[in-house]
């Protein structure tokens, strides 16, 4: 079988597990294996209903109350007995931080082979493997060989797609073997989102920001922008550096990955690092004085000129649009 670990929330997978998902059909059909899912936390049984479109024919729900917050060793420890059970083909998981964690607890309780960050994954006798490496600033091939192959799917590297027709979900719980020591590194608090706040990584548009804003009074503008086109605001390493915004806006390689269908990056000059963050947008309108900064020259469309006039007009046109 090829198994998939996913993420869920509201009782379905989130993006990144659509993804996985999508691969893992697309090994199942290559291989004629079945397709498994793994799921854990409040309610895993009921994210069946959710997997039918992918495919899925059989859910692995992990039962253990102490498993409802985040536990990574014990999470991987769990995963690593259903590897050692049922002996699936390959096992992919998420690029999350959360999915790599896991399965990197996995593997090393197994002493399997992991390879992460993949982009395209060819079965054969020996498996090809393109995955991202160095942030995603470049590709690598490479073989990844082993009696259980284990792997990650790089975020936003395809469009998550659903099966052709529906699968019927049978749910099997499986009650993993931890002890309390297991559980060392856990969740203890939760600090909830702003009330009506738009995620960065979930968002459709995002309004990014670098050095060119000028201060952090300067953001306004680009504030009101994004809450009228129903989006958030991102940054760049430098903006946050200087303590303009907080880190958690910042896109690129040390921040979030982004997938919006429209970037409006607003002087940013397009350093690598950022790149990597905004690589999987549809569409990038870059605002700058510089024609020849990297990000103008990868934007779908540019506005050469003073962000601090470009936006203004923006927002009005937005605003009388509306």
């Amino acid at each position: 079988m090829i198994l998939v670990v996913i993420e869920h929330e509201e009782g379905a997978p989130d993006r990144l597990s659509s993804e996985a998902l999508t691969v893992g059909r697309g090994l199942a059909t290559a291989t004629g294996e079945p397709l498994h899912a793994v799921a854990w936390g409040p309610d895993a049984a009921g994210v069946a209903g959710a997997l039918a479109v992918h495919g899925v024919g059989v859910l692995h729900a992990i039962e253990d109350p102490r498993l409802d917050e985040y536990a990574p060793g014990a999470l991987g420890k769990a995963l690593g007995q259903l590897i050692e059970r049922d002996r699936p083909t390959a096992v992919v998981g998420t690029g999350s931080e959360r999915g790599t964690e896991v399965l990197a607890h996995a593997a090393a309780r197994t002493g399997l082979p992991l390879m992460a960050n993949a982009t395209e994954v060819r079965p054969g006798d020996a498996w090809q493997v393109t995955r991202q490496r160095w942030g995603g600033s470049l590709l690598e091939e490479a073989r990844l060989d082993g009696p259980i192959r284990l792997l990650t799917v790089a975020p936003h590297a395809l469009e998550p797609a659903i099966a052709p027709a529906p699968s019927q979900v049978t749910i099997e719980p499986f009650a993993p073997d931890l002890a309390d020591r297991d559980l060392r590194v856990r969740i203890t608090s939760r600090v909830p989102a702003e009330a009506g706040r738009i995620s960065l990584a979930d968002a459709r548009v995002v309004v990014g920001g670098g050095r060119g804003v000028g201060s952090a009074e300067g953001f306004a503008e680009l504030d009101e922008l994004a809450g009228l086109l129903g989006g958030a605001v991102g940054v760049s390493r430098v903006v946050t550096s200087a303590g303009w915004r907080p880190h958690a806006q910042q896109v690129g390689q040390t921040g979030t990955r982004i997938a919006p269908d429209l970037y409006i990056a607003c002087g940013i000059s397009g350093a690598i690092q950022h790149i990597v963050g905004c690589r999987s947008a549809k569409a990038i309108l870059a605002i700058n004085t510089d024609r020849d900064a990297p990000m103008v020259t990868r934007a779908t469309y540019a506005v050469i000129g003073d962000l601090h006039t470009v936006l203004p007009a923006i927002i009005t046109a937005v605003r009388a649009a509306k």
